[in-house]
């Protein structure tokens, strides 16, 4: 089962044109620059901009194509954006009563069997019991976000859609939402589209990633092996990295650590975090954080070592500077040295070295 979405959409100065087909499970982000067209691709699958000749089929079901056009209020569709954008004469139960409404108004008789969940496992996996005889004015940023996410799921929609809903939160306020985006990945049944231009929230919460520039694809694929390609022509600066998968291994209590096992071989220390034994850890290396040598290195504070082997070289942003795309089994991993270092090791395609990683961020 899948989403397939083909769009050509033209506006004064700019063309959205794209051919997808993504997978109709977990979080796909759709990440790119400011005016890339996330939000514009985002809009033509609720139906909200209506693109002649476009074609939208969901897990089989036709959405629009030819004649057929299902409107924005028939499309079972939760849609959260930016602003929370609730009512602010209702109060948190009242404003959830909306989405109730609007899954009872809807023609199939929609339930809950899509998500997986029911209406109080919904306010439970989003902590919002405590909120529900609130108004929105005496809510913060992020607890309004979080109901607004629960208005959207109590319409019972087939596909959510998020346009970036943590862009206007302060740093404190995305860290307290974050946790219960990450609730409702593992919970959830039902396919997320999530619109985003922050690496960091990619990096932690999506599954499968589309790259979109000036309306097109550049690329797209499963998260890791598509965020450590250094063949795409954008460019995330010191925010290009890699993201592993691993599961905790070891507890090192003296020294508040934990060892994760890299599937195909090697492992990297990373701070405690309580994390029990045979856990899954989705783990963030940054290229500036990784170094390459020859040999294994001795007598360095650098705990993390890894056998690696380069598989693709590029240019990054500056000519003195380039990325190397290197794997550790399974996993890849992307460094970033300048040219007279790769010269000094005679860098290529197929050599094995050794990777240091200075530092690792443990996503969950």
């Amino acid at each position: 089962m899948s989403i397939e979405a083909r769009f050509r959409l033209d506006y004064p100065g700019f063309r959205l044109d794209v051919d997808l087909v993504l997978p109709s499970t977990g979080i796909t982000a759709l990440f790119g620059h400011s005016g890339s067209g996330k939000t514009t691709l985002l809009r033509a699958i609720a139906g909200l901009e209506r693109v002649r000749g476009g074609r939208l089929i969901v897990d089989d079901e036709i959405w629009q194509e030819g004649e057929t056009f299902q409107p924005t209020h028939a499309r079972p569709i939760g849609y959260v954006f930016q602003e929370a954008s609730l009512f602010p004469h209702l109060s948190v139960q009242a404003n959830l009563a909306y989405g109730q409404k609007r899954r009872m108004r809807r023609a199939r008789g929609a339930d809950f069997r899509s998500l997986g969940c029911d209406e109080r496992h919904i306010i439970d996996l989003l902590g919002i019991g405590p909120l529900l005889g609130r108004m929105p004015d005496k809510l913060s940023g992020g607890e309004r976000q979080r109901v607004a996410i629960a208005r959207a799921l109590l319409a019972a929609p087939r596909l959510l859609l998020m346009d970036e809903p943590l862009a206007a939160l302060d740093p404190a306020r995305k860290q307290e939402i974050l946790p219960f985006l990450e609730r409702l990945h593992e919970e959830l049944k039902i396919p997320l589209l999530y619109v985003s231009h922050a690496p960091d929230e990619v990096a932690r919460l999506a599954d499968h990633l589309v790259v979109l520039a000036r309306g097109r694809v550049l690329a797209q694929g499963p998260l890791a092996e598509t965020l450590a390609r250094v063949d795409l022509p954008i460019r995330l600066g010191e925010e290009a990295g890699a993201v592993l998968e691993g599961i905790v291994a070891e507890h090192d209590a003296q020294w508040h650590l934990a060892r994760v096992e890299l599937p195909g071989g090697g492992s990297l220390w990373v701070r405690d975090e309580g994390h029990p034994i045979g856990k899954l850890l989705r783990l963030r290396v940054l290229a500036r954080d990784v170094s390459l040598a020859r040999a294994e290195p001795m007598g360095s504070s650098i705990l993390n070592h890894l056998r690696v082997t380069v598989t693709a070289l590029a240019g990054d942003t500056h000519p003195a500077v380039m990325l190397a795309s290197v794997s550790c089994g399974d996993q890849p991993l992307l460094a970033r040295l300048t040219r007279r270092s790769a010269a000094a090791l005679g860098l290529e395609v197929g050599q094995t070295l050794w990777a240091q990683v200075k530092a690792v961020a443990v996503l969950g």
